[in-house]
């Protein structure tokens, strides 16, 4: 039987522990959208100020590395912020098993609400955008999961790296990105990876959030998926994303 908040203390647990958990939805019959209380119960007990919100699994790269086929949001608390201006720090005896991956980021102008919330709402709510590396840390061994077990650990949020916004240009769905690993191109990618455009991915957000009653603010920031698989990250690791006409944003695990 689940119990909400039993389930949150053994996520914050392996998270304080630095210890991964085993998954749990499966056994215990969790759907998604119980997840989803799950989390909102881990970030009621962590008590941090929210500055940010992810969205998780949205490239065809992401939902094969992880054996899931639906996207999943989480959210960014005031800790979880590793550096600005295209430059971040993090310690790696912070995390459990740390990864990066590059993303999109979006500013909004305007609220967007509602079933039916579209990307062309979305990029005209948008006030701007910056690039971004996302550093996971799942508190599941081995980023193992069901797609409820890691609804319920907040889409393994662990911290982010901000670059400077800037008004969108052109589309971001042609939009390139190359993804280095100490020097090394890992991959490349476009926006198009992202649900087609990241730009979607966001009107999906919206809409995902209706369905809880909530809605998505102006002024938001929004971390909109990863464009490429997920590169783990240990002690003297630095990634570096860099996107077309967006400039580059990088972070070092140290």
């Amino acid at each position: 039987m689940m119990n909400t908040d039993d389930l949150a203390e053994r996520l914050l647990r392996a998270a304080t522990d630095r210890t991964a958990t085993t998954p749990f939805a499966k056994d215990l019959g969790i759907t998604v959208d119980a997840a989803y209380d799950v989390q909102d119960a881990v970030l009621a007990k962590l008590g941090d100020p929210i500055v940010a919100a992810k969205l998780g699994l949205t490239s065809v790269a992401k939902q094969q590395q992880m054996k899931v086929d639906e996207p999943l949001y989480g959210w960014m608390t005031a800790p979880m912020f590793l550096g600005g201006e295209g430059r971040g720090i993090f310690e790696r005896n912070r995390f459990i098993q740390p990864r990066a991956e590059p993303e999109i980021a979006f500013f909004t102008g305007a609220d967007l609400a509602g079933p039916d919330v579209t990307a062309a709402d979305v990029l005209a709510a948008t006030e701007a955008v910056a690039p971004a590396v996302d550093v996971l840390d799942s508190r599941f061994t081995g980023y193992e999961f069901s797609l409820a077990d890691v609804t319920a650990d907040n889409a393994s949020a662990g911290g982010y790296v901000i670059g400077d916004p800037m008004p969108i240009t052109g589309d971001l769905a042609v939009t390139g990105c190359v993804f280095e690993k100490n020097g090394d191109v890992i991959a490349t990618a476009a926006g198009a990876a992202v649900m087609g455009n990241p730009a979607e991915a966001m009107a999906w957000f919206v809409r995902k959030l209706y369905q809880r009653g909530r809605s998505l603010v102006a002024g938001s920031l929004v971390l909109a998926g990863a464009w490429t698989a997920a590169a783990p990250m240990e002690q003297g690791d630095v990634v570096r994303a860099i996107f077309d006409r967006y400039g580059a944003v990088e972070v070092t695990c140290r």
